[in-house]
């Protein structure tokens, strides 16, 4: 569940089914307050337009869909008797497009489609502020997945450096003091390969700074580490001295660096 702001408004928006749901109720409230939402809602669903978007909307993405029942609201729909709620909508042509919640934080919900269309009773500029906003969330949510997704692989690939290390690196006989030693050796082999500098050094070029060598390091460079820790581990397992793995992972960064720079220079064009 997350929240966007629309002219001042805050609207709920959650994943259901997979797909994004926004609340009408929400939405409701930036017209005549929140004791009148459930008015709005109703006096919109028994529209004959409204009735006639929401059908064809269930007609193209749900099979389930009872289409009998459908056309009895579409001739029913604008006569002055003619009352239908959400609730009654969803139970009696097992509508997929609005959810309605109990609870705390419940509510009626609207598939993203169905809730912008709703939006244009609220007014025109509120259903262009309620797209912007949600397409602006969109592109939150699809940079935090992105950062996830790199978070994984870091993981991923520190587990494969240190696993290598723990088996051909570190003689059955050891402390634990000892064999840290190790494993901050071979860090400090891809920090010299990244950085030019182990993280003994760097803490002594950047006192005032806190953390390590790492914190610091831009995305670009922390894709090009994940990679190495990669590679590192497989030069390990093929028993490459630790000299001759410094100079391959030197290059290596050399080259995927000015590969990612080039890339995001080259977006950065296309965007002008």
């Amino acid at each position: 569940m997350s929240k966007i702001t629309v002219q001042e408004i805050q609207v709920t928006v959650l994943q259901w089914e997979g797909q994004d749901y926004i609340s009408l109720t929400d939405m409701a409230a930036a017209k005549e307050g929140e004791s009148r939402a459930a008015d709005i809602i109703k006096n919109w669903i028994r529209n004959r337009y409204s009735i006639e978007f929401l059908g064809t909307w269930e007609i193209i993405h749900n099979p389930k869909f009872k289409v009998v029942e459908f056309d009895h609201f579409r001739k029913s729909a604008g006569l002055p008797s003619f009352v239908l709620s959400a609730s009654e909508w969803i139970e009696q042509t097992n509508a997929i497009g609005l959810v309605v919640k109990k609870g705390r934080y419940g509510g009626t919900f609207a598939h993203k489609d169905i809730a912008f269309e709703f939006g244009s009773a609220i007014s025109v500029p509120f259903k262009l502020y309620l797209i912007e906003e949600f397409q602006r969330l969109k592109a939150e949510e699809q940079q935090l997945l992105g950062w996830s997704a790199k978070r994984e692989l870091s993981k991923i690939n520190y587990r494969i450096h240190t696993d290598a290390i723990k088996h051909n690196l570190i003689p059955l006989e050891i402390t634990s003091k000892q064999a840290s030693a190790i494993y901050a050796n071979e860090a400090d082999v891809l920090n010299m390969a990244m950085f030019g500098m182990t993280a003994k050094q760097w803490r002594e070029h950047n006192p005032e700074l806190k953390g390590n060598i790492r914190d610091y390091a831009s995305i670009n460079e922390l894709i090009c580490l994940s990679n190495m820790e990669n590679l590192n581990a497989v030069f390990i397992e093929q028993g490459i001295p630790q000299g001759e793995r410094l100079i391959k992972l030197n290059q290596i960064a050399i080259h995927q660096m000015s590969v990612l720079e080039n890339k995001n220079d080259n977006e950065s064009n296309l965007l002008k």
